[in-house]
């Protein structure tokens, strides 16, 4: 997967290595405000008050 990647981005080297660096910050910043929240809800639900 990196190797096709790194063949299908345009421009030289530090171009290229700009924006892997984008695209990465990108995905993780989709994970963490999206993802991983929504499955936070979807896997713990919260406490309930005594029984």
């Amino acid at each position: 997967m990196y190797s096709w990647l790194w063949r299908v981005l345009p421009g030289k080297r530090l171009g290229k290595v700009l924006q892997l660096v984008l695209l990465s910050a990108l995905v993780l910043a989709g994970l963490y405000f999206f993802v991983f929240p929504w499955m936070d809800s979807l896997l713990y639900s919260e406490p309930t008050q005594g029984l």
